[in-house]
């Protein structure tokens, strides 16, 4: 689409040093965590020292999966999430939802300088921009109810004149990977077990837990899945509670680091940061966020986001976030036994979130008090917030599904893409610009779902629920945990 412009998240321009190699042989631990992003990392530097048996797999490597997507924003002004909590939990929940985004935003800070971390940390000034005046003025006085001093702007650093807009002065931005790759560092220096490209096919709970990958057995006392999606999870029915929003991101060379990030208050949203690193300066935009079966048309909406300037983006790439139906992730125990337990569903704030389920989850195994676990319990009760939003996620799981269903060959679809019927089995067929055939199967193996082929990022994509796949069927991104490799 356009030439030297790399189709791929900024962050992933850095290698790690050092992979872990993946597990071949059973072993015997108390912890296993299942997730190698924010979430797992976060989670075995809690617990390191603890005199705990740790071990944390991941399906590819450390941090490739949505935690190298992210804008690495790290603020407590996010959208109008609170007064969506003030809404559907009461003043007081949206009070300690502030305090638990302080808490993690002062634990990253910590952390760093505590392993002398080099991730790019940087202090900015945060915006959040009013499109709709309804909204806006909600979260402004939700705000400025729960103690937060705001200030307000018509106009940004950048010289963008807003109808109005509010912000803070103590948030921050940093580069991800280079956070999550120190982390693992520590972890393995402080004998945490970490295998990658280890993927766990299926979990057995008996007197302690099974938990089996293609060459092993893990027997673990504890379980944490932190992972984007959660699999094996019947009994928790994320596609009730959730739903998946997809947005666009592109990074663009820039002359001038004018140290401010901003967000606008409705969707579709649209998000700016900047980013230096050594001798480059980076403006970071976010644009064309939508729930993922209503704009399946991925090379158009990259088109858009590319238009927005006439600058040529030098990353471009998509990301797909957890949306929960109250507006608080689910962090935490999905038994009595509170030996089973998970991290997910952010919001699109997922780094700050993402180090809060580390403590949570840890202080629960730990069997330590935490003024969090309450707040973010993923078997909350329903609530009439939650019940109002029920009909919508539920209907968008059902259009997701039969729209996927209707019509595979899109009419945006080059002619690199065509779909055929073998053996009685759906197929699809990408001929890459060598003339070689990439062959899949056309189901997600999730739920069931047809896929979307993604040209630009070349992947073929769940409309439904985000499952992701590469041009030859491998599994990139959960929920599923199968590849869709087609074998003649």
């Amino acid at each position: 689409m356009v030439i030297n412009m790399k189709n791929k998240s900024i962050w992933l321009d850095i290698k790690q040093k050092n992979i872990c190699r993946s597990l071949d042989k059973d072993i015997e631990v108390d912890v296993l965590i299942i997730g190698g992003g924010i979430t797992g990392i976060s989670a075995a530097y809690q617990l390191q020292n603890k005199n705990l048996k740790v071990c944390l797999v991941e399906q590819n490597e450390i941090a490739s999966g949505v935690t190298s997507k992210t804008t690495g924003k790290i603020s407590y002004i996010q959208e109008n999430i609170y007064s969506k909590i003030s809404k559907y939990h009461g003043i007081e929940k949206a009070k300690l939802y502030l305090k638990s985004q302080l808490w993690a935003t002062e634990e990253i800070k910590k952390i760093i300088k505590e392993n002398n971390i080099d991730c790019n940390l940087e202090k900015v000034r945060s915006y959040v921009i009013n499109n709709n005046s309804e909204k806006y003025k909600e979260e402004l006085t939700i705000l400025k109810n729960i103690g937060i001093h705001l200030k307000e702007s018509k106009t940004l650093p950048n010289n963008e004149t807003v109808t109005n807009a509010f912000y803070v002065e103590d948030t921050y931005v940093f580069h991800p990977l280079k956070y999550l790759y120190a982390l693992k560092n520590v972890c393995l220096d402080n004998n945490i077990l970490i295998f990658e490209n280890t993927k766990i096919i299926s979990i057995r709970k008996e007197k302690v837990f099974l938990c089996r990958t293609s060459n092993a057995t893990i027997k673990a006392k504890y379980v944490v899945l932190a992972l984007h999606y959660p699999y094996f999870l019947f009994p928790f029915i994320m596609p009730i509670k959730s739903y998946i929003e997809q947005s666009y991101i592109k990074a663009t060379l820039t002359n001038q680091n004018l140290n401010f990030s901003s967000i606008t208050i409705t969707n579709p949203v649209s998000s700016l940061r900047y980013h230096e690193d050594k001798d480059k300066i980076y403006e970071i935009s976010l644009a064309n966020s939508h729930i993922t079966c209503l704009k399946n048309n991925d090379k158009n909406n990259f088109s858009e986001l590319i238009n927005q300037s006439k600058k040529t983006p030098i990353y471009i790439w998509s990301n797909n976030d957890i949306m929960t139906n109250d507006a608080i992730p689910f962090i935490g125990s999905l038994n009595k036994e509170n030996n089973l337990l998970i991290g997910t569903g952010y919001n699109t704030w997922g780094m700050t979130n993402g180090v809060l389920a580390g403590k949570i989850l840890s202080d629960i195994i730990l069997k330590k008090e935490n003024q969090f676990i309450n707040l973010f319990n993923p078997l909350r009760k329903m609530n009439i917030g939650k019940i109002l939003n029920f009909p919508i996620i539920v209907g968008s799981n059902c259009y997701s599904f039969l729209k996927s269903k209707l019509k595979k060959q899109k009419n945006w679809y080059s002619d690199n893409v065509r779909f055929e019927s073998r053996d009685g089995k759906n197929i699809a067929i990408y001929t890459d610009e060598n003339k070689k055939e990439h062959i899949v199967y056309n189901v997600c193996p999730h739920l069931k779902c047809s896929l979307i082929f993604n040209e630009l990022e070349r992947t073929w994509d769940c409309p439904c629920h985000g499952s992701r796949f590469d041009i030859d069927g491998n599994v990139i991104e959960g929920p599923s945990n199968y590849n869709i490799t087609y074998k003649e």
